[in-house]
């Protein structure tokens, strides 16, 4: 998978700290330009982090930060001064560090003195490399230590590294430099208002030799190929007006983010697909890369194109419990650089996901209604029958209807759905679920799967595989409710546990069985109550994790946190379910909490009580732009709109049910069928332009694939 290539936004980490993306490349430092080991900062190559302190002092003095801005993802520009040491309070040295990142860091260093005396300097740059990989670094467990060698060459200092048999190398640069075994360092006399620069480089070594163009840099009066593509992107993806123009913000803002997390795949340089986040994910996600893909078909259905081509070619052909590998199961994710066996499954391409495979064959189902070929489509069917014989031999490992996981290797994910944290499955008195774990949401990831295949298969003629596959999601539906719904609490379990036990837990996963269907009728008032009570509603979002559960923690990934993703799915099944105000109070209180964030929502914020912080409590470690959470504020727009498509079943639906406060709507140049429409929204008054030949609009939901499939002429049900 080397070489993936990306254009991609960047953004703050945490407090203080400036993140800068170049494919699978990325740097994070603190405001200053400094980089601690200490903290999840450093300059990653391959998923191995090349540079794990860049300390710059001047007359033994760090850097007073001043202020810092991003000019493109992968360059930025950082001001600081220099402390004076006679108590004085204003500095005359002021120094820049102009940052650029590739496949290492190419850094300019000016001090500029404002002082009417000449400005005697001895500036120091510290620089370490630990060769962490990327996870031990975000999850602050580094613990190798890798047997170095420093080696002085002229004005530079090589680093090579040996950790059991494995070799790394990477070299500091500085030209002009006096370089020693401790840094690079120059003594210079700065004239009165004059400046000195000096330029710097990190750069790894493969074999020896440096990267092949490590920074791309076009001709005067030439576009990067990475401008190039954003303008591309740009041309492509609708235009968005709105009355409200916080929201327009942050819907812009999602564009511009899912723009630039796209992928391309070297294999298949015509393919794009979107990367699961930046800075610790670009790279290709299942799980993460189909919600993107399905969240963003209005206005990009190409990415779903991309993202399901790309996963397909990369489904599983056998067994293998290291990688968790098995016939027709859709990957997890791919890293770059596993030669430290550190990688889920110890290889580069990790299979340990329970979900992706029933998403591929649902967003393969969504992808059909919006106007592919039925060639393009069909391509792709051998493909979900194999995940859907996955879900039966290998999903189903025991026969009991429902879909579990259990880890193969002891270097696998503990917990294999979207809540993949260790601790991320628990009951309500905070003990842990035991393993094989059958999820709720799973559960209805693999009836939408059933659904959409049997809609494919009847709209094919295969009457036989449509009744066959309805009939499946109907045991399906039937057990599900038997067997997650607990009577004495009101809402339906997370899991079942390896005992077949209901794992109590009030959690936000039931919301994304309201999308698809699976929750008996006469259950739902019951859940969205639960949802959207004090407990589970925080004021900025729907919990992980009920506040009165054990395990429930506001600031942890996925116990009490607050996902956009996952709460915008949620805002899906309550229109679904006609629950518009419910619906519209979930996703103005995101789209509200996104004003904190320069118009981006994060991956995650902590699960705060509105009523504690009058801002939205940052997750440390959260990846922005991350690009289910890019994709969220679309998905609350389009659900709030009831706008979708189903080409080749009469056109496109719009029944706007937004709030007043959002203004009226404008887009143009939006994505339908062979053609682009302007769509304009008042009230609940709409008009559609340019719509092509044959196509309508319809108003109230378009048809749900479950609707489809029982009125569809089948077979009865056995």
């Amino acid at each position: 998978m080397a070489g993936w290539n990306a254009d991609t936004a960047a953004g703050p980490l945490g407090s203080g700290t400036i993140t800068l993306v170049e494919g699978s490349s990325f740097c994070i430092s603190s405001s200053n330009g400094d980089i601690h080991p200490e903290l999840p900062h450093g300059a990653f190559h391959r998923d191995t982090r090349i540079l794990s302190r860049w300390n710059l002092t001047i007359n033994g003095q760090p850097m007073e930060a001043l202020a810092a801005e991003t000019k493109e993802p992968y360059r930025a520009f950082f001001v600081s001064r220099v402390p004076r040491s006679d108590g004085y309070a204003d500095s005359p040295l002021i120094v820049e560090r102009l940052r650029e990142v590739g496949a290492g860091i190419l850094e300019q260093v000016t001090v500029r003195n404002y002082s009417v005396d000449p400005a005697e300097c001895a500036v120091l740059l510290v620089p370490e490399a630990d060769f962490a990989d990327l996870f031990e670094v975000k999850e602050a467990r580094v613990q190798r230590r890798w047997e170095e060698v420093r080696e002085v060459k002229d004005d530079s200092l090589v680093v090579h590294a040996n950790w059991q048999g494995l070799r790394k190398s990477v070299v500091f640069r500085g030209e002009g430099a006096t370089a020693t075994s401790d840094g690079l360092s120059y003594r210079v006399t700065i004239p009165p208002y004059s400046d000195w620069t000096a330029r710097l480089s990190v750069l790894p070594l493969i074999d020896g030799a440096g990267p092949e163009s490590p920074f791309s840099h076009p001709h005067p009066g030439e576009m990067s190929p990475r401008d190039k593509r954003r303008q591309d992107w740009v041309a492509r993806i609708p235009a968005l007006h709105m009355g409200n123009r916080s929201i327009e913000r942050t819907l812009r803002r999602s564009y511009d983010d899912l723009g630039a997390l796209r992928i391309e795949d070297p294999e298949h340089p015509d393919r794009v697909v979107v990367a699961a986040g930046a800075p610790w994910f670009m790279t290709l996600f299942g799980r993460d890369s189909l919600w993107a893909s399905e969240m963003a078909l209005p206005v990009d259905p190409s990415l779903a194109l991309g993202t399901l081509q790309t996963l397909a070619d990369r489904q599983g052909k056998v067994v293998d419990s290291m990688s968790e590998e098995e016939p027709g199961k859709i990957l997890h994710e791919v890293r770059l650089d596993i030669s430290s066996g550190l990688a889920l499954g110890g290889k580069s391409t990790y299979y340990g996901s329970v979900d992706a495979t029933p998403l591929f064959v649902q967003n393969l189902g969504s992808l059909s209604r919006w106007g592919f070929s039925k060639e393009t489509i069909s391509a792709l069917l051998p493909n979900a029958d194999r995940a859907l014989e996955w879900i039966s031999e290998y999903g189903d490992k025991d026969g009991d209807g429902f879909v579990e996981y259990e880890r193969l290797s002891d270097q696998g994910l503990i917990n294999q759905g979207w809540k993949d944290s260790w601790d991320g499955i628990n009951f309500a008195d905070g003990r842990l679920a035991e393993p094989p774990i059958a999820l709720c949401e799973v559960q209805a990831y693999v009836h939408g799967a059933y659904m959409a295949r049997a809609w494919m298969a009847y709209d094919a003629g295969d009457v036989a595989l449509a009744a066959d596959l309805r009939d499946r999601a109907a045991r399906l539906k039937r057990q599900f409710n038997e067997q997650f719904w607990l009577p004495d609490k009101g809402y339906y379990a997370i899991a079942l546990d390896g005992d077949k036990r209901p794992v109590d837990s009030c959690a936000s996963n039931m919301g994304h069985c309201l999308w698809y269907g699976l929750i008996d009728d006469d259950k739902v008032p019951l859940v969205v109550d639960k949802l959207m009570s004090p407990e589970m509603f925080s004021g900025w979002g729907v919990r992980t994790l009920a506040s009165d559960m054990r395990a429930y923690n506001p600031a942890s990934y996925h116990n009490g946190s607050v996902w956009p993703h996952d709460n915008a799915i949620i805002v899906a099944g309550l229109m679904r379910c006609g629950y518009i105000d419910e619906a519209q109070r979930i996703a103005t209180a995101l789209l509200e909490a996104a004003e904190y964030s320069d118009g981006r929502l994060p991956e995650l914020f902590c699960g705060f009580d509105r009523n504690m912080f009058k801002e939205p409590v940052p997750y440390p470690t959260a990846c922005s732009p991350q690009a289910w959470a890019a994709t969220a504020p679309i998905l609350l727009i389009t659900a709030l709109m009831r706008y979708d498509a189903h080409i080749f079943h009469g056109g496109m639906w719009l029944d706007p049910a937004l709030p007043g406060s959002y203004g009226d709507v404008h887009i143009s140049n939006a994505p339908m069928g062979a053609g682009r429409i302007t769509i304009d929204v008042s009230g609940s008054s709409v008009s559609v332009q340019g719509l092509p030949e044959g196509m309508r609009v319809h108003r109230g939901h378009r048809p749900w694939i479950t609707e489809l499939v029982e009125q569809a002429k089948l077979p009865p049900e056995r």
